[in-house]
C-alpha cells in the first residue's frame, strides 16, 4: 500500500517550477508581528504564482539545502513530517487544482485537477472563508517520519511544528500584504478524500489565504 502521499493515480502528474523566494522586504519582523491578524474576509482578487510560491516557501522552503536541507520551520531531529499542499482556485498562470508542494525543488505537484475550495469548505464545516479565498494552504503530517526515532513523542514534536509553519505563514501574509487565518475544524477524513492523502497523512491546519477587503 503507498504510504505518506500519493499523485491521484497520475503516471505523469503536472509539475511547475515556482518563481524563486524573496528573502527581503519593506517589512520588518516587528511590524508584522504587530499587525498580524486572522482575517477570515477577502476581496475577489486573484493570488500571483509569486505570492503563492512566497507562501509556499515560508511554510516549508530549503534554506540550507546541505547536508540536511534545512527549512524555514525547525523540526525534530531535521526529520520533516509536515507536507504543504496549495488548494489553488484563483492563482494568476496556475489551473485551478490541488498542488503538493517539493521543497527540494521548490516545485509544485499537481495531484488533484479542478477546483477543490468548495469540497474542502464542506470538509470544513462549511467555513465560508475557505470557499471565498482564492486559495487555500493545508498542512498535513506523516507521524511515522519522527516516529521512527522519538517514538510516541514524535506526534507532539509534528505538532509543535506545525505551528512553527502557521506562524511562518501569518507573518508572510503581513509582509505580502495578505491576509489569513488557521483554522482546525474540519473532518480528517473528508480533507484526505477531497485532497486525495493517504491514510497515514493527517490533515493539521487549513489556512484560507486572499487579498484584504
Amino acid at each position: 500500500m503507498m504510504t505518506g502521499w500519493k499523485a491521484f493515480g497520475k503516471q505523469n502528474p503536472v509539475v511547475i517550477k515556482l518563481p524563486p523566494p524573496l528573502t527581503d522586504s519593506d517589512t520588518s519582523l516587528e511590524e508584522a508581528f504587530k499587525s498580524r491578524r486572522s482575517v477570515r474576509d477577502y476581496s475577489a482578487d486573484s493570488l500571483t504564482l509569486q505570492q503563492a510560491a512566497q507562501l509556499l516557501w515560508a511554510a516549508q522552503g530549503i534554506t540550507q539545502p546541505v547536508p540536511y536541507g534545512l527549512r524555514t520551520a525547525p523540526s525534530a531531529g531535521a526529520l520533516y513530517p509536515l507536507e504543504v499542499i496549495l488548494v489553488a482556485g484563483k492563482v494568476k498562470g496556475l489551473d485551478a487544482g490541488v498542488y503538493r508542494y517539493k521543497p527540494a525543488s521548490h516545485e509544485i505537484v499537481e495531484i488533484v485537477a479542478g477546483d477543490q475550495r468548495s469540497e474542502l469548505c464542506r470538509a470544513a464545516l462549511s467555513q465560508e472563508s475557505i470557499s471565498d479565498a482564492p486559495a487555500c494552504i493545508v498542512i498535513t503530517g506523516i507521524y511515522q517520519r519522527v516516529g521512527k526515532k522519538y517514538g510516541d513523542r514524535g506526534e507532539r514534536y509534528t505538532h509543535i511544528e506545525v505551528g512553527c509553519a502557521v506562524q511562518n505563514i501569518y507573518l508572510q501574509c503581513e509582509s505580502l500584504g495578505l491576509g489569513t487565518v488557521v483554522l482546525g475544524a474540519f473532518y480528517d477524513d473528508k480533507v484526505q478524500k477531497v485532497l486525495n492523502l493517504a491514510r497515514d497523512e493527517v490533515p493539521l491546519a487549513v489556512m484560507p489565504v486572499g487579498a484584504i477587503k
